[in-house]
């Protein structure tokens, strides 16, 4: 599952889940500004940065639809 970190590593931006970042394949994490700087390559791995993709919430933050009841249906 991709990491979705929550600051720019090099200028330390908030960025939420739903904000524009860019990352590397090792998912190294920067605001578009800095990408823009770093003229799209991580300064970490060399890599090319790229949009990361957006989530509406966290996987961790709330069980999936239905859970409930698939559990107690499993625990009957």
């Amino acid at each position: 599952m991709l990491r979705m970190k929550s600051t720019c590593e090099r200028c330390s931006a908030p960025l939420g889940l739903t904000d524009r970042a860019f990352i590397c394949s090792f998912e190294c994490t920067f605001c578009p500004h800095c990408a823009r700087q770093l003229e799209m390559c991580c300064p970490n791995c060399q890599g090319l940065l790229v949009l990361r993709p957006p989530r509406s919430h966290s996987p961790t933050e709330r069980p999936p639809q239905r859970f409930k009841a698939k559990l107690e249906k499993l625990l009957k």
